[in-house]
């Protein structure tokens, strides 16, 4: 059937279909003009760990989202679609999780990796294999780009988005990123893994095409990372949960502060979102949780507003998604996925619908 043909046919009020693809959604990939890549990596996970399980969860909650957004009520017939996984990532990051066990436990201990030839010899191995996965991702996503398509990066931690970037960055000039994250993730090498979840932004800051890094949420950081800020003069604007709650606390409301995080923000952006930059009981599972953040209500709002500002979203990573007990961590993180899934498509101006009014 042609895809008219599939729309005129499919019910969306009933549940997705179990043989479907995300949302339970019936379209391919061919027809659908929004893709997903799954990337379950995690092999430098400090904290807690799960997020390589994290596409898994939020696949299968998406299955009990509702197709009628209020937003963008049309979204569901762009098509979206889940990409296969390159078929040795889960297992490799599996293995690679096990070598790094033990060389994070050394540092703790207060030793010198560096110092223990087995250990010094993983290290290398570990980065080498991050390089891999790296240039792996980059080579998917740009496929996709090329072909006309809107991408999004569902991980796994947040070291996945860095090939991603370096696809952005053959594709245009400059661009920024928006950068939702309860962390800066601007440390170096992070316990001597050169793609350490907590050092994707200082590499991101590697590549020349990124103009602006505009973090939001920001509450746990190092003193390493504020001179990284520092010495970048003015290439990343910090917005601190301390700082935006000061303001609010003060009188400000959350539609301003939106204005002044969107003017900061060039014509061009990529959304980083890790989840852990919402309050920790949406996704309490997630590997690195810290106290205050904002509401998922908070985050949809701010990133419509950057929809409908004229500026392009060009792509997103949504990372640090890990399941609990229960599905809550994944129906959480499939919610925001169909959000962030609108705003891209409305961003490059794709039929989602007018917003509906009750």
């Amino acid at each position: 059937m042609t895809k008219e043909e599939i729309i005129k046919n499919f019910d969306p009020n009933q549940p997705g279909l179990a043989d479907a693809s995300l949302f339970g959604l019936p379209f391919s990939a061919e027809q659908s003009e929004i893709i997903i890549v799954p990337a379950p990596w995690e092999v430098t996970v400090s904290y807690g760990s799960g997020a390589s399980e994290g596409v898994n969860a939020v696949f299968d909650a998406s299955f009990q989202v509702d197709l009628m957004h209020q937003e963008f009520p049309d979204l569901w017939k762009l098509g979206i679609f889940l990409d296969e996984e390159i078929p040795d990532w889960k297992s490799k990051s599996d293995a690679y999780k096990k070598l790094a066990s033990p060389i994070i436990e050394a540092l703790e201990n207060g030793e010198n990796p560096e110092e223990r030839p087995e250990l010094k010899s993983n290290l290398v191995k570990i980065n080498s294999a991050g390089t891999q996965f790296k240039e792996e991702l980059k080579q998917r996503i740009s496929n996709w780009l090329n072909q006309g398509k809107l991408v999004g990066l569902l991980g796994g931690d947040h070291s996945t988005p860095l090939g991603y970037f370096e696809a952005q960055a053959e594709k245009h000039e400059e661009f920024g990123i928006l950068h939702l994250d309860a962390h800066m993730d601007l440390r170096d090498a992070y316990e001597g893994f050169t793609y350490s979840h907590a050092s994707i932004m200082y590499n991101a800051l590697k590549i020349s095409q990124v103009k602006k890094l505009v973090q939001v949420g920001i509450r746990d950081f190092c003193e390493q990372e504020v001179e990284v800020v520092k010495q970048e003069s003015g290439r990343v604007k910090v917005f601190s949960d301390a700082d935006l709650k000061k303001e609010q606390f003060q009188g400000s409301n959350w539609a301003e502060q939106c204005k002044v995080i969107i003017s900061e923000l060039p014509e061009k952006v990529h959304i980083s979102f890790d989840i852990d930059g919402l309050y920790p009981w949406y996704c309490p599972n997630t590997g690195t949780p810290v106290p205050g953040g904002f509401s998922f209500e908070q985050a949809a709002y701010l990133l419509t507003q950057l929809a409908e500002s004229g500026k392009k979203i060009i792509g997103f990573d949504l990372v640090e998604v890990a399941p609990g007990e229960n599905d809550w961590d994944g129906n959480v993180g499939a919610r925001m996925l169909f959000h962030l899934c609108g705003v891209l498509a409305k961003s490059q101006e794709k039929n989602t619908g007018d917003r509906l009014i009750f």
